[in-house]
């Protein structure tokens, strides 16, 4: 019969693999590999995840990472945009190739696509952007040349599901502006995706940075089906648990499971944080109701303040003409060491997101 793990068991195995028990001193590449990539729907909450994690971050350190192609911003798990090395770039985005494929099915767009030649859109784009990286707008615009009846916006979703596209710097780069630019990930990287792609690796990577975990937390990450077919494959390498639901968990085998009562530091989480995403059942992270707010209904993910390990409110920063302020709303009471130490946090975060600001304060707001 497997061992049973509490939430606060599951909470503290996520906290050691997300690197938020301690800072650590991993490269930023490690740190990416490691996480198994990071959010990056917007261009800098890659840096503040790193920001929280890893001792003495410099902007500096992942952005010329972007620059030399280390890394890449693509579309990958859900078809969100994510930030991940350029191996798992070219081992994962195979993967989630039937996501793609569903996409032109059940999406807004189908009946404006539904009736085209999916495969011919994306010979098209190939062609195109061998010629030259093109803006989303620019490859649209090209695109309605020659597929009449559909807009802009369509065609482009076409493009990004049938072939691999990167967004290539300065998108993503600190401190720089630019819209995405899109490359295809064979001509950016001079590197064919793999050709035989696994699940099963993905899978264990999965449970290396956010296990233990059932089989509907790896689907909510990556957004595939039918990985129930890979945990079966896999179980005779890995450990079973079960939850305080009864539900199985799986995980690898040594994998690093802390002691529940492990002191969780208070902590500033970025926006879009994968914590806070990457579960079908985030209650290790984040309660059903506090999530309602963290995450608004256009899908935006605020940044989140962690006490004792679990999301107990968020925090914003405001920069008006030369001061920058971070306020911090906590959900409930929050104990005197835990905010003190949460504002000693935000100074530190002030300083190093807006250096030039000639005034930095932080707030409360009960």
């Amino acid at each position: 019969m497997s061992d049973t793990l509490s939430t606060r068991a599951l909470n503290r195995a996520m906290l050691d693999r997300q690197l938020l028990l301690r800072p650590s001193k991993m490269t930023a590449l490690q740190a990416v590999e490691h996480l198994a990539g990071l959010q990056a729907q917007a261009p800098n909450p890659p840096y503040f995840a790193l920001w929280t994690r890893l001792h003495d971050f410099r902007q500096e350190d992942l952005a010329n990472l972007l620059l030399d192609k280390s890394v890449v911003r693509i579309a990958l798990m859900r078809s969100t945009v994510h930030l991940v090395t350029s191996s798992d770039a070219l081992a994962w985005r195979p993967v989630m190739q039937p996501v793609y494929d569903r996409s032109m099915y059940n999406t807004q767009f189908t009946p404006e696509i539904k009736d085209f030649d999916h495969q011919e859109i994306g010979r098209f784009t190939r062609k195109l952007l061998g010629e030259r990286p093109l803006s989303s707008g620019e490859l649209g615009a090209e695109l309605m040349k020659h597929w009449e009846g559909a807009g802009r916006s369509a065609l482009v979703h076409v493009a990004r599901a049938m072939v691999p596209l990167v967004q290539i710097p300065p998108r993503g780069v600190w401190g720089k502006s630019g819209q995405p630019t899109f490359q295809t990930i064979e001509d950016w990287l001079g590197a064919e995706p793999d050709a035989t792609p696994s699940p099963d690796r993905m899978f264990r990577r999965y449970l290396a940075a956010f296990g233990p975990a059932t089989v509907q937390d790896v689907q909510a990450w990556a957004g595939i089906t039918k990985l129930g077919e890979v945990a079966e494959r896999l179980r005779p390498e890995l450990r079973t648990f079960r939850d305080e639901n009864g539900r199985e968990l799986f995980d690898l085998e040594d994998a690093p499971r802390p002691d529940p009562d492990t002191p969780a530091p208070a902590r500033l989480l970025g926006p879009f944080d994968q914590t806070v995403l990457s579960y079908a059942d985030r209650t290790r992270v984040i309660s059903d109701e506090y999530r309602k707010v963290v995450i608004t209904q256009n899908g935006l993910v605020k940044g989140t303040i962690l006490i004792d390990g679990s999301v107990k409110g968020f925090w914003d920063i405001k920069v008006m003409k030369k001061a920058a302020t971070l306020s911090i709303t906590p959900f409930e009471r929050v104990p005197k060491r835990d905010l003190d130490a949460l504002e000693s946090s935000a100074h530190r975060l002030l300083a190093w997101a807006h250096p030039k600001a000639e005034t930095h304060s932080v707030q409360v707001v009960l």
